[in-house]
């Protein structure tokens, strides 16, 4: 039986390390700042963000709340985007998706400066990362990594597998572990023998938002399998992209669902907003 990689308990730590920063932070700099930006009613947005605020209050970042009406316009979208980049007490900005299909979310995303980008979405960031410069990271790929590193696994040389290719996951994560010398290879809707592909992996990244998609048989004996996905089944439970069973019977280091790359997510966003506040500086 895999040994149980915890988000719950890493965040933790991690949280406990932002408040450490933060508090250090405060006395010569003032306190991060972090806006939240919600446009529209949507109840599952509207959870994310009150969590995302409620971590901010529990290690001390200032919350800057912004609820917009549904029938927000992209261009007055993009002013509110402006004024913040704009103000000095605000040190990132988190633009919540989805927008309502009338908003131009691309634009509204691009209009982030960088150096606020605490979601690692602006071109400017991500064409950091691919090129392995200095910036802000997405939040999940990060919290990825950091569980990864608490394995103890020195990943250069390993065979990893990354299945989906979104831009907040499966690219970023890709680029991540080619950061640390892993080789790579990233899976998609048409790729052949999808089976057959991932029994080669060491680490497996499963985030295609497909119930259970990948079976115990497909993994390696030993194998590090990090699950992404979160998919409510018709009973109202929470799985995963992975056979959780299955896999953790072969695997050395497996995540729930919930409770392994969820609570890491959030726990990046505050630091990724302190070090934006550090990089202000």
């Amino acid at each position: 039986m895999g040994s149980i990689l915890d988000g719950k308990l890493v965040a933790r730590a991690l949280r406990a390390d932002v408040r450490r920063r933060v508090d250090a932070r405060r006395e010569p700099h003032g306190t991060p700042g972090l806006a939240a930006v919600l446009v529209g009613d949507d109840p599952a947005s509207r959870v994310y963000v009150n969590n995302k605020e409620k971590a901010c209050a529990e290690v001390g970042i200032r919350s800057v709340g912004r609820r917009l009406p549904t029938e927000t316009t992209t261009e007055a979208l993009l002013d509110v985007v402006g004024e913040l980049n704009e103000a000095a007490d605000v040190h990132g900005i988190l633009v919540q998706l989805p927008l309502p299909a009338h908003v131009d979310a691309e634009a509204v995303v691009q209009k982030i400066v960088p150096s606020k980008d605490v979601d690692g979405l602006t071109m400017v960031n991500q064409g950091r990362l691919l090129a392995g410069s200095p910036g802000l990271r997405p939040c999940t790929p990060l919290g990825i990594m950091h569980l990864l590193a608490e394995t103890g696994a020195v990943l250069a040389g390993l065979e990893a597998v990354v299945l989906g290719r979104s831009q907040l996951v499966g690219k970023p994560v890709a680029m991540l572990l080619l950061e640390q010398h892993a080789t790579v290879t990233l899976c998609h809707s048409r790729t052949r023998d999808l089976a057959s592909t991932v029994r080669g992996a060491d680490i497996v990244v499963a985030a295609v938002g497909r119930p259970e998609l990948v079976r115990g048989e497909w993994i390696k004996d030993g194998a590090i399998v990090i699950d992404v996905g979160i998919n409510r089944t018709a009973e109202g439970k929470l799985i995963g992209d992975v056979h959780f069973d299955e896999a953790a019977r072969r695997a050395s280091w497996i995540t729930p669902v919930p409770g392994g790359v969820g609570p890491m997510t959030v726990a990046m966003l505050l630091a990724n907003t302190v070090s934006a506040a550090e990089m202000a500086s």
